[in-house]
């Protein structure tokens, strides 16, 4: 069967009494366009989405009929979990992961980001609170380089850091 588009979220519809058919994904499996799977029912899925920038996110449904809804299951994964005490450090903290290129999540007032052991020693060495988890990575920072400059305070075109710290100065 190919998927070419999501049907919907069970956020936003009720199952009806169909049986749920999960189809298993990691967490790094969830943006890309082309992949086959099967469900855990047996389902065969080619998955293949035109659009660029297309996300699979937890509960999306991909197929649905009377009897079952198939849906996207992500995985739990070894995760660093840093649990910031203010906005300053919740800005300090995306900033410095985000300044190594490196995937992160945020969810339910804490970031998360896959657990690699240097890292983990890095943060915790920079004083923030880090804790190894198994957790379900959800919720990806959209983390697409941007343009920016340098500008100085108040000036237009400051950068997303820049504007984080001036608010968690005032």
């Amino acid at each position: 069967m190919i998927i070419e588009h999501i049907v919907g979220n069970l956020r936003d519809m009720d199952a009806g009494g169909r049986r749920l058919d999960p189809v298993r994904i990691q967490w790094f499996e969830a943006g890309k366009r082309i992949q086959r799977r099967k469900s855990d029912g047996g389902l065969d899925l080619a998955i293949r989405f035109f659009k660029e920038g297309q996300r699979l996110q937890q509960d999306d449904i991909l197929f649905m009929d009377e009897e079952r809804l198939v849906v996207v299951e992500i995985e739990p994964c070894e995760a660093i979990q840093v649990t910031p005490g203010s906005l300053y450090e919740m800005g300090s903290a995306c900033y410095e992961i985000g300044n190594k290129h490196l995937p992160l999540f945020i969810q339910d007032d804490v970031i998360l980001l896959p657990f690699e052991a240097p890292i983990f020693r890095w943060l915790s060495a920079k004083g923030f609170r880090t804790e190894k988890v198994e957790a379900k990575l959800l919720n990806l920072l959209n983390t697409t380089v941007q343009p920016h400059g340098h500008a100085l305070e108040g000036e237009e075109g400051g950068s997303l850091f820049s504007k984080i710290m001036a608010l968690a100065g005032k």
